[in-house]
């Protein structure tokens, strides 16, 4: 008996996105997301709209349309490009007359695959429970209607009633569950805040080649695969730098246009991650035509994360994928701050390394102290999480100049001159 995990549907693509200059990347990125579900398309159909149908999303002349091409192809499911409403999903399934899935529950099935960690499945569950909720109620709506008034005194609304309050007691065990999570992750993270090296957090739509650099860089083995949403659970290590510095590096979960809500919520904890850092690296693969579009859905993210007013250092990857070389250098030359790799070669990993550490000199600030001879240990501090750039043994103490963040200048603030 084949198993679930390798269980292929076949499916009809609805496409609904309203700009025409948008069609490749939309199509691409679906059928990525189908790859990655295990979803094999076998036709597709395109309806352009200005605000969708209050009962199907799309026209009705467009659901006969798909309900005859889902038969013609004999497609097992019907894949909607949008967020669907739940009295709309019911309808496009009695109309059309096979399972439909919108763009949200596509991504949350991913989701659940990809999930391995406890955080990652708390999370996920989070979402599509949280996605569910709504939806619940239309499953009721078509046997409420039938009943009229007298009937939902029985036993209908008594089955609504119960799979709401346990769909909303497993929510709101989830949330404690994933509030322990942010309580363990703060500490983790105040622990690393104790030895103050500059905190950086690798963000970038999906596939972008974040878990690529994340191996380059810091020498881990995370899963660096061309499929949407490899990665879902951050890691972070330590990355020594030339000239002495040192940072923080956390890799994240991929970002994707439109991202769901309800998944923004729900990996809160994660994506917090980027609120957090001190400087973000913000990977853009160009050798898609479309990496304009996923450079905004990215910022868009931030923004929604109130991490956008943080120091950006872009990084243009794939640079061998380029047909043009000189574009690479085009790019660097018209973006502030941005750098030009392949993550995958390595070509271009001294100028990003060499913008991180003109990005964390900025973040340091020079003081000038005097520390006593029993409290040596104070200056080898210095020279773990800062730059020491003069040291004087002098009768009264050492005497030190360094550049060092907010947290060790403040530690030692009573040593200052």
């Amino acid at each position: 008996m084949e198993s679930l995990e390798l269980l292929v549907e076949r499916a009809v693509l609805v496409y609904l996105n309203e700009d025409e200059n948008e069609d490749r990347m939309v199509e691409a990125e679906l059928e990525g997301l189908c790859e990655a579900a295990n979803v094999e398309p076998v036709a597709s159909i395109r309806q352009r709209l200005d605000r969708p149908w209050k009962g199907t999303y799309v026209g009705k002349g467009k659901v006969l349309e798909i309900s005859a091409l889902a038969a013609e192809v004999d497609a097992d499911l019907v894949l909607i490009d949008a967020e669907l409403s739940g009295i709309q999903q019911r309808n496009l399934q009695d109309q059309i007359g096979r399972k439909v899935v919108d763009r949200t529950q596509l991504i949350l099935d991913i989701f659940a695959r990809r999930a391995k960690t406890r955080e990652g499945m708390l999370q996920v569950e989070l979402a599509q429970l949280t996605y569910m909720m709504p939806k619940l109620m239309s499953v009721y709506t078509k046997f409420e209607r039938q009943k009229g008034g007298i009937g939902m005194r029985g036993p209908g609304e008594t089955k609504l009633e119960s799979d709401r309050r346990l769909v909303k007691e497993r929510i709101a065990r989830l949330g404690d569950e994933i509030e322990e999570v942010k309580r363990v992750r703060a500490q983790q993270r105040a622990s690393r805040r104790k030895h103050p090296f500059p905190f950086a957090t690798i963000v970038g739509y999906t596939s972008a080649g974040k878990s690529t650099l994340m191996n380059r860089f810091a020498g881990t083995e995370l899963l660096a695969d061309a499929m949407p949403f490899a990665t879902l659970d951050p890691t972070t290590r330590k990355v020594d730098l030339e000239e002495g510095y040192a940072i923080f590096l956390t890799d994240t979960v991929g970002f994707i246009r439109n991202l769901p809500t309800h998944l923004v919520a729900a990996f809160q904890s994660t994506l917090e991650e980027v609120t957090f850092s001190d400087f973000a690296l913000h990977v853009v693969d160009v050798s898609t035509p479309s990496w304009e579009i996923q450079r905004d859905a990215v910022l868009e993210t931030l923004r929604i994360l109130k991490a956008d007013d943080k120091p950006i250092i872009t990084v243009f990857n794939k640079i061998d994928a380029l047909n043009d070389p000189t574009e690479a250098r085009r790019l660097v030359a018209e973006f502030p701050n941005s750098v030009a790799i392949s993550a995958t070669t390595g070509e271009g990993m001294d100028d990003l390394q060499n913008a991180i550490v003109r990005q964390v000199k900025d973040l340091l600030n020079s003081v000038q102290i005097l520390i006593p001879y029993d409290h040596q240990g104070v200056l080898q501090e210095c020279y773990d999480f800062g730059r020491v750039r003069q040291v004087e043994y002098r009768e009264d103490g050492i005497y030190v100049e360094a550049e060092l963040v907010n947290e060790l200048r403040e530690r030692l603030r009573g040593y200052a001159i």
